[in-house]
């Protein structure tokens, strides 16, 4: 299992005094995605427009470059700003299939300090139902902890 709690702090050590949002989302991207052998993609989706997400910052192979709020398991976490925790992507109904490889997906809600949603997080991985609650709520911890400050 994953040492979330030296994860999040190695985090914490590379960010602090950082406001800059894709800056942070850099940094969270690539320590998350380096931390397990589960993590196939890791990366963020932005919110850019009303109802419309787009890639970046993101470590591994290409993604989507843009995701409405309507489609897959990014777009269903930024609809309900709900995790999507998705052990099998042939399963969820409108999966978008940006790598052929991906197998389960974990997807979080990112919200900056006044709650608003910036972004969502994305990890997929080639393994069948590589994540659990467990996941989820560290890396929800790490978000809420890196994002909550004032970003510019």
């Amino acid at each position: 299992m994953l040492d979330y709690d030296a994860l999040a702090a190695r985090i914490e050590a590379l960010t602090e005094g950082e406001t800059d949002a894709v800056a942070l989302m850099a940094t969270v991207a690539c320590e998350v995605h380096h931390s397990d052998a589960r993590f196939d993609w890791t990366g963020f989706y932005r919110v850019t427009a009303p109802e419309m997400l787009k890639i970046g910052p993101y470590q591994g192979g290409h993604g989507c470059l843009v995701i409405p709020f309507s489609r897959g398991v990014c777009g269903a976490c930024a609809r309900t700003g709900e995790v999507q925790l998705v052990p099998d992507v042939e399963a969820f109904a409108g999966h978008i299939a940006c790598a052929s490889s991906t197998r389960s997906e974990l997807v979080l809600p990112v919200r900056d300090g006044a709650g608003r949603l910036i972004a969502v997080f994305d990890i997929d991985s080639d393994q069948p139902d590589a994540f659990d609650e467990g996941d989820a709520a560290a890396l929800g911890a790490i978000l809420s902890q890196v994002f909550s400050r004032p970003l510019t």
